[in-house]
């Protein structure tokens, strides 16, 4: 459970610090170009974030296998592993 304090709330809601930054993003990126932001979108977003959507286990074996298939994919075009990198690198 997210913990409420003011360190991580946006307009006195309960989020992570990526949620916080996800929305004040959103609302960054309309106003840079020059729109304003769609308060219905804006909701869902949030709406989704306080009351996420339940994942079955067929839907949690499915964005592994992706989300595994994305790293894989990022190293063979030369990126780093960060997941399977050694965290104390020789310098």
């Amino acid at each position: 459970m997210i913990t409420s304090d003011p360190a991580n709330t946006f307009r006195g809601l309960p989020l992570s610090s990526e949620q916080d930054s996800e929305i004040r993003h959103y609302i960054h990126a309309r106003e840079r170009h020059g729109l304003p932001w769609n308060t219905t979108e804006l909701e869902a977003m949030i709406a989704d974030m306080l009351h996420p959507p339940e994942m079955g286990e067929d839907d949690r074996e499915a964005l592994s296998e992706s989300m595994g298939t994305e790293r894989a994919s990022a190293v063979s075009d030369g990126g780093k592993d960060l997941y399977s990198a050694d965290p104390s690198p020789e310098s």
